[in-house]
Parts: structure tokens; C-alpha cells; sequence
């Protein structure tokens, strides 16, 4: 019998499609790593840097874009921090950026929204652009009457976003073309996340959409009592999210409808599936882990508010409270702390932690650390002490 063999491109294709997937249910996990968040981790490498931003970096299997103010984007290679390339293309980064094996899709805003030129005329104050993987030329460029929020989202042949104008479109990722546009009132500042031909996005209003993926028709609506942010969880036909009315919701997929809601102590930004269940962080400090059936297993506090997305394996789940001197990782089973990643300066970003091969990558506010097991013994060379504030 002959041996069949899948071309590379198929294959990387393949692979970079099972990281997405992976991203959907549990914030930005790891691009095809087995990744252990328990086991002693010291610092690889870092990158310095006075210029980072509250703005996850973009990836893909070996490689970080890593996004800086005055509109920069840096190349470095995940193993050990080298640079590929620095790209500047002024004004602001308005978006945490995303990539494939092409290169990475960058938001950007030119001066300040609503601006006009001398003329009255109102001024286009948004691009998009595809910069190329090699050597971050720009492919292609996309004004925008006014600049994409939150996060960039790949879906196929499909780049996902919101804006500040109140507009969820879709872009072709090969040249920029807009394929359709929803216009629905308040500002998107979101994390978009497609799945099962829909893109769910949540908006200022306190709306969270359910998207035709092919069309661009709302499917339906959910409303809240707060501004919808952070990423949705799919499973089992219904759709978890979190309000910064402070409640996490569950609803239906198929029409919206509500199914049940739990109390937290301040507004959800951030909510990932894992281990068949939810974990939940509030900006009161605290998180929570619950059942899909909305049951609460356990709460903790830690020392400062969370807003970024955790990153989860299947040992633990990290988390980068602001304040703290190091990122937290909690057991999945009690919530009790198994590890502490140092930074040597307070977390002062929202920018989620990523991991890529074997590395755990924090954005600091002077610069981005690389966290990877010690080539030594594990017995002489440990993480910080576990001597946190949990309660």
C-alpha cells in the first residue's frame, strides 16, 4: 500500500485551524504546545521595551507580533526573543492585531476620531492592513471612516471586527474587501469569536449579536445592563458570556433566549471554558469557576483586577492581575495557587498572556517576558514562592 502524504501547506493550514479553534474556548491558548503552567517556569528571555500597550500580541506557530505605541509593530521569534523585523506605520494601534501563516492583520487610527479637514469634510481616521510575515511589508491597506476596537478575529477567508462607529464587518483577508458591514448603533469594542457559521461580538450597549458569518444578518440579539467586552464561550448550544453589569450569562444559540444568570461581584470582562466548566474573572479581584449549569465550584480573590483573558491548560490557568509583581496560575479542581510567574515591575496592562511552542509570554509596561520550564534540574531552580493573597 502506498503511503499518502498531506502537502505542507495543508498540513500548517490544519494546524493553524485547530489553534484557532482552541482560542475560541480558552482564551489564547497555546499554539499546539502541551503546555504545563504548574511546573517551575523562569524567564527565558525578554524584550525591552517603554512602549507596550493594552493590546494582546498577535502569533502563529513560532513566531510574536507585538504591538508598541506610535504605531509599531515588532516581529520576534518565540524560542529566544530574537527580532525579525519592526515595522512603523504611525498614528496608533487601535486593535490587538491577529495572524496566520500569511502574516498579521493590523488596526490603526490616524489622529483623533471625528476629526475634519480644513475643508469641513469629515476625515477617514481608521485603516486595516495585512503586513507580510518575512519582512512586514504592507500588502495591503483599507481606510476606514473611523478605527476598528477591541480585537482583530480570524475566520477563514474572513478578518472579524468592530468599530467605534457603531459598524461589525468582514473583511477578505487576501485584499482588504469588505464583505459586508452590520450597523447596529452603539460602539464595538469587542472580542470577536466565530464558531458554527456565527460571529458573536458584544458592544457598548450592552448587546451581545449573534452574526451570520456568510451574510452579515443579525441572527438575534441579548440585551444586558452593561457594556459587553470580552470573548463568549460556545458549548452544548449555548453561549456564555460576561456584562459589566457584573452578571455572567448563559443563553441559547439558536434564538438568545435567556437560560440563566449568576451574580458577580463587579463587571465581567473575561470568561474561557475549560475542564468542561467556566472560569470567571470580575473586576472586584475575584474569580470563580462554575459549572455549565450556572453552579458556583469555587471563588478566589487576587491581588488586583482582572480584565485580561486567562491562559489555560489543562494544569491550571493563568492570570495577570493588575498591581500584582507576578502572573497567577490557579488550579483548575480548587482554585488554590500552584504557581506565580515573577515580573519584576507591577502588571499595569491588560494585554492577555499567550503562549507559543514551549514558552508563556507576558507583556509588562517595560517590555515582554518569555516564561519557559529551566534546562536545569526542577529541584534547584523553582518560580517564586507561593505566598500570594487568596482568599
Amino acid at each position: 500500500m502506498s503511503k499518502f502524504t498531506l502537502p505542507k501547506g495543508i498540513v500548517l493550514s490544519l494546524v493553524l485551524a485547530f489553534c484557532a479553534a482552541l482560542a475560541v474556548n480558552a482564551g489564547h491558548a497555546s499554539a499546539g504546545t502541551q503546555l504545563a503552567l504548574s511546573q517551575p517556569l523562569t524567564i527565558r528571555w525578554r524584550y525591552d521595551s517603554n512602549l507596550t500597550l493594552n493590546l494582546t500580541p498577535a502569533f502563529d506557530e513560532e513566531r510574536i507580533y507585538l504591538p508598541l505605541a506610535g504605531g509599531t509593530i515588532v516581529s520576534l521569534r518565540a524560542r529566544d526573543g530574537q527580532l525579525y523585523w519592526r515595522s512603523e506605520m504611525g498614528g496608533e494601534l487601535s486593535a490587538s492585531p491577529v495572524a496566520d501563516e500569511r502574516g498579521v492583520y493590523v488596526a490603526s487610527e490616524m489622529g483623533p476620531e471625528g476629526g475634519t479637514s480644513e475643508a469641513g469634510v469629515r476625515r477617514a481616521t481608521g485603516t486595516l492592513r495585512a503586513l507580510g510575515r518575512e519582512g512586514g511589508v504592507t500588502q495591503w491597506m483599507r481606510t476606514l471612516a473611523m478605527p476598528l476596537r477591541g480585537s482583530l478575529s480570524i475566520s477563514g477567508n474572513k478578518l472579524l471586527a468592530g468599530g467605534s462607529d457603531g459598524r461589525f464587518r468582514a473583511f477578505d483577508k487576501s485584499n482588504g474587501e469588505i464583505l459586508w458591514t452590520l450597523t447596529y448603533g452603539g460602539r464595538f469594542n469587542c472580542h470577536p469569536v466565530a464558531v458554527n457559521g456565527r460571529v458573536y461580538a458584544g458592544n457598548d450597549d450592552g448587546n451581545l449579536l449573534a452574526i451570520e458569518q456568510a451574510t452579515g444578518k443579525m441572527l438575534w440579539r441579548h440585551r444586558t445592563k452593561g457594556s459587553v467586552h470580552g470573548p463568549v464561550a460556545v458549548a452544548n448550544d449555548m453561549v456564555y458570556f460576561g456584562s459589566g453589569d457584573g452578571y455572567l450569562y448563559a443563553v441559547s444559540s439558536v434564538d438568545g433566549r435567556l437560560l440563566w444568570r449568576k451574580r458577580t461581584g463587579a463587571g465581567v470582562e473575561a470568561v474561557a471554558l475549560v475542564d468542561n466548566a467556566l472560569l470567571v474573572a470580575s473586576l472586584d479581584n475575584f474569580v470563580y469557576r462554575f459549572s455549565l449549569n450556572g453552579r458556583r465550584v469555587w471563588k478566589r480573590q487576587l491581588p488586583g483586577r482582572i480584565s485580561a483573558q486567562p491562559l489555560t491548560a489543562e494544569d491550571g490557568a493563568l492570570f495577570t492581575p493588575l498591581t500584582s509583581p507576578a502572573g497567577v496560575v490557579l488550579g483548575l479542581q480548587d482554585g488554590r495557587l500552584v504557581n506565580s510567574l515573577p515580573t519584576g515591575e507591577e502588571i499595569t496592562t491588560s494585554a492577555s498572556p499567550i503562549a507559543v511552542g514551549d514558552a508563556v509570554l507576558l507583556t509588562t509596561e517595560h517590555g515582554f517576558l518569555a516564561f519557559a520550564r529551566p534546562k536545569e534540574s526542577p529541584k534547584t531552580i523553582t518560580s517564586a514562592p507561593l505566598q500570594f493573597w487568596l482568599r
